[in-house]
C-alpha cells in the first residue's frame, strides 16, 4: 500500500513543477548574432533597440517545451506576470533573437526565476563593459549554468 501511496504522491508533485531554471540544452543551445564586438554591444541602449521575438517563436517556444502557453500551471505566476520566453544568452551580450536561444522562464519560481537572471544578465553587462570579464567570459556563463554564475556574484537566493 505505501507503494502506492508513493505514486500518488508523486503524480501530485510532478503536476506542480515549475518552469525551467535552466533550459534543455537539446532544445535551447543558445545562440548569438554574429559581428557584435564588446564595443558595439557597451554602445547600444538594449531596451531600446528593436526585438524580433515574434508571437510565433514565442508559441513554437512554449510547444518545445510542452507547455500550453503563459498561463500553463508551470508557470508560476509572480504577480500578474507568469512566464517569459527568455534569451539564455541575453541579448545585451549579443544573444540572437532564435528560437535556438529561447526558453520559457517562470517569474515566480523558487529559489530561481526571471528577475534573478535578469539582474545577472545586467550585471554580466556591466562586467563586459568594464573589461572585468571578457564577452566569451560572459556567454560561457550563462551556456553552462547561469545559476552557478548568480551564486558567485550574488550569494545563493533566499
Amino acid at each position: 500500500m505505501r507503494r502506492g501511496t508513493a505514486l500518488i504522491v508523486g503524480l501530485l508533485f510532478a503536476g506542480l513543477a515549475c518552469a525551467d531554471d535552466v533550459p534543455d540544452p537539446q532544445k535551447t543551445p543558445g545562440a548569438f548574432r554574429a559581428g557584435l564586438t564588446t564595443e558595439k554591444i557597451c554602445a547600444t541602449k538594449w531596451g531600446k533597440d528593436e526585438r524580433h521575438v515574434t508571437a510565433a517563436m514565442k508559441n513554437q517556444v512554449f510547444a518545445l517545451y510542452g507547455y500550453s502557453g503563459n498561463d500553463d500551471p508551470k508557470c508560476v505566476p509572480a504577480g500578474k506576470r507568469h512566464c517569459e520566453i527568455d534569451h539564455l544568452i541575453s541579448r545585451e551580450l549579443g544573444g540572437a533573437d532564435d528560437v535556438a536561444n529561447l526558453w520559457p522562464q517562470s517569474y515566480g519560481g523558487h529559489p530561481w526565476n526571471a528577475v534573478l537572471k535578469d539582474t545577472l544578465e545586467n550585471r554580466l553587462h556591466k562586467e563586459v563593459c568594464r573589461k572585468t570579464i571578457t564577452l566569451r567570459q560572459a556567454r560561457t556563463m550563462l551556456l553552462e549554468d547561469w545559476r552557478k554564475a548568480y551564486t558567485n556574484y550574488y550569494g545563493k537566493p533566499h
